[in-house]
């Protein structure tokens, strides 16, 4: 029966989150569905890390739905790449959920709570089903189902602007997605075959025709518009800034790095490094783009008023670190792109959980209200700075780890003006988080009756999980680059 379990466990990760959400629907209240959200993450989480572990020790595992063999029939497959962004979204998964008890309760009410659970077990769903499967439709189908729950999700913020801020998401994911489908569409007609592995071996044969060429081109701008990479990151600032704060954990730390997994699966797995990089001026484009978003990100970050909004163009600007790394396709680039998706998944969503327990006590998240909030939430503001400093890459943080390995990855190719671009990002983090430091600590809070305490400690626990799994990271991170050099060889077609 363990044997059994064990071969089952690439479906068991999606098919058990997708049941759930129906089940949070029967149940019809919030703490009956946040226990099932509870314990369907956990469990995702707990057979991710065996997953991890199988094909650590033997490699690619291949699982064909229905007993219906590849190419025929759908395969999820599991390799040292995607086993890594499983255990990121799981993780992040889990340990929020642990959160949202608290948090959902002050920002949802209690009648639709069991629709947000269902709604984000199905955005959970829609994520871990891009991140396993071997096959290109499927995977639209899995982004689809992610996107059509997110935007459910940010329209049940508290404020009106919400509704607004998911309706622009969902014209401008509607478009991402169109675009990534007709892309898809273009490599089926030239290939016949919507298995990813499969399409890789006829695609070079037909890689020359101009319909290969706009498949790759649609595919590359949808992709890029659903991890909102300059200039298609519009969607962003409204969706985080007004979305609930356990949904601005949740989609912050994920959704954006299983968007950058599904481009970048494209690009090495089907496409090939030698053609999209090679033959194709890609590279540089995607390099530029990545400069801009850095230092446009960054400074648009420095003049935000709203602590959420601040958060959301430092996400702008630290996916474009991401895409530089992959951008540069070597593996040393590759894995320093691996590498700041796993650290800044967990960066950007221990900032986002202290920013929502800032919320959670004070009913807003501006720079100017949370001013003195350092002295009544020491523990909140402490994850906050911690995070922070992380995210500016002091040394013995996460954020230290991403932005060293990157910077060897860069000069490595001798690409020094990258080097510099990096640097001044940096340097301007330098400026955004101390504002926000300066507002805890150094300005003498308005007078409030009662005065503010902190937050619950199931809010202020996980936040600082992750900031300590951060700081772990930073002091040993051996097992994080280790994961990513495998998944860069993986992605480069040299093994599991």
């Amino acid at each position: 029966m363990i044997t059994a379990f064990f071969a089952q466990m690439p479906a068991l990760v999606i098919v058990l989150p997708l049941l759930a959400a129906p089940l949070c629907v029967i149940a019809h209240r919030g703490l009956p569905s946040w226990l099932i959200y509870l314990v369907t993450t956990w469990a995702c989480f707990f057979m991710a890390a065996l997953l991890y572990v199988q094909v650590k020790i033997g490699g690619p595992i291949s699982y064909a739905m229905g007993g219906w063999p590849p190419p025929f029939g759908i395969e999820l497959r599991l390799d040292a790449l995607n086993t890594v962004v499983l255990l990121l979204v799981t993780g992040i998964a889990s340990v929020s959920a642990i959160y949202a008890r608290a948090s959902v309760a002050a920002e949802i009410s209690s009648e639709r709570a069991y629709l947000f659970y269902a709604a984000l077990l199905m955005c959970f769903c829609g994520l871990m089903g891009i991140t396993v499967t071997g096959d290109a439709f499927n995977l639209f189908v899995f982004l689809e189902i992610s996107s059509l729950s997110s935007y459910a999700l940010i329209a049940m913020g508290a404020k009106r602007r919400a509704l607004l801020s998911a309706f622009q998401y969902l014209i401008m994911g509607t478009i991402g997605g169109t675009f990534l489908l007709i892309g898809i569409g273009f490599l089926y007609m030239m290939t016949g075959s919507l298995n990813m592995a499969d399409i890789a071996e006829r695609l070079p044969a037909v890689s020359h025709t101009r319909t290969v060429e706009a498949g790759l081109a649609f595919i590359v701008v949808g992709a890029s518009l659903k991890l909102a990479l300059f200039p298609l990151h519009v969607w962003l600032p409204n969706a985080y800034t007004y979305a609930p704060s356990s949904v601005s954990v949740f989609i912050a730390a994920t959704a954006t790095k299983v968007a950058v997994y599904a481009l970048m699966r494209f690009l090495f797995t089907v496409f090939g490094a030698a053609y999209a990089f090679g033959e194709l001026p890609l590279g540089q484009i995607l390099i530029l783009l990545a400069s801009v978003a850095m230092l446009s990100g960054s400074m648009a970050a420095i003049f935000q008023t709203d602590l959420k909004r601040l958060l959301a163009w430092s996400s702008i600007a630290q996916i474009g670190y991401i895409v530089m790394g992959f951008a540069l396709a070597t593996p040393a680039g590759i894995t320093a792109s691996v590498v700041h998706i796993v650290n800044h998944g967990i960066i950007k969503g221990a900032l986002f959980m202290a920013a929502g327990a800032l919320f959670w006590r004070m009913r807003s998240v501006s720079i100017n209200d949370i001013a003195g909030l350092g002295r009544c939430m020491p523990f909140t503001s402490a994850a906050f700075v911690a995070a922070g400093l992380s995210l500016i890459g002091v040394p013995a943080t996460a954020g230290f780890i991403s932005k060293w390995v990157l910077l060897e990855a860069v000069l490595d190719g001798g690409h020094y003006w990258l080097a510099a671009a990096i640097l001044v990002s940096s340097l301007m983090a330098l400026i955004y988080i101390g504002r926000v430091v300066e507002a805890l600590y150094f300005r003498d809070p308005p007078k409030r009756d009662p005065v503010p305490r902190e937050a619950p400690v199931s809010m202020v626990a996980t936040t600082w999980a992750l900031v300590l799994i951060n700081i772990a990271i930073g002091l040993h991170s051996t097992p994080v680059v280790d994961a990513a050099g495998r998944a860069a060889t993986a992605l480069l077609g040299g093994g599991a």
